[in-house]
């Protein structure tokens, strides 16, 4: 299947490193680039052909990579976006998922791992780095579960089904969509639901988490391995 991905980084010879790389293992791949946010929101405004996933460095001359993630979901809400640092530590991690990124890869990747985050999060999945987990060990919101990666070496953890926090169909929806970084806005929208219901929804499915954040969540459904078996409105 054909997809257009979008590459901002300031750097052109990393651009070109990283197309000569994916190009021979996804040759149905088109990569677009840009140097800055602000020439990415250009090409996105007049481009007619739809992108179907952003890779931005958020270490970017101008707006920084972090702002550019926050405007780029803004504008573009269905557009996953994934991070690209040459810091790999919890913070910064942290700070992108909080801007709205569906993945964080680490510049010192080695193309196996580059290849497997982009299909995971174009799979509706979230890839983060080993360093977001204490016991050292990366694994991944993974959707649907016939689209699933193998964890790396280790111990992993057996993948479990939402409907083992013991939430409802709908808060299983919800929390589908939270994790894919909808807005409450948005999530009363796709489910066509009121805003009080999404957020009784929303704090069930938090407090099932045990956590207090979208972000949070993130990285402990990671941690369980969380699968869905289908997208939110047959979940």
């Amino acid at each position: 299947m054909a997809m257009n991905v979008l590459l901002i980084d300031d750097h052109a010879l990393f651009r070109e490193g990283v197309a000569l790389l994916l190009r021979p293992l996804m040759p149905e791949m088109t990569i677009n680039e840009a140097g800055s946010c602000e020439e990415a929101l250009q090409l996105l405004g007049r481009s007619d052909v739809a992108m179907d996933l952003v890779l931005m460095d958020l270490g970017l001359p101008g707006m920084p990579g972090y702002e550019g993630i926050v405007l780029l979901r803004e504008r573009y809400p269905e557009l996953p976006v994934v991070a690209l640092s040459s810091a790999d530590d919890m913070d910064s991690v942290m700070r992108a998922l909080d801007a709205g990124a569906m993945g964080f890869i680490p510049k010192s990747s080695n193309s196996a791992v580059l290849l497997q985050a982009l299909r995971l999060v174009m799979a509706k999945g979230i890839y983060l780095p080993p360093s977001v987990f204490l016991s050292g060990r990366g694994t991944a919101v993974q959707v649907p579960a016939q689209t699933a990666t193998p964890a790396p070496a280790g111990q992993p953890i057996p993948p479990k089904r939402p409907e083992d926090l013991g939430l409802s169909p709908r808060q299983v929806q919800v929390l589908y969509l939270l994790l894919q970084g909808k807005s409450a806005k948005l999530i009363c929208r796709e489910l066509d639901l009121s805003a009080s219901t999404v957020k009784a929804h929303t704090s069930a499915v938090l407090r099932a988490l045990n956590v207090t954040t979208r972000t949070q969540a993130v990285v402990v459904a990671s941690r369980l391995g969380l699968r869905f078996d289908a997208g939110p409105q047959s979940a």
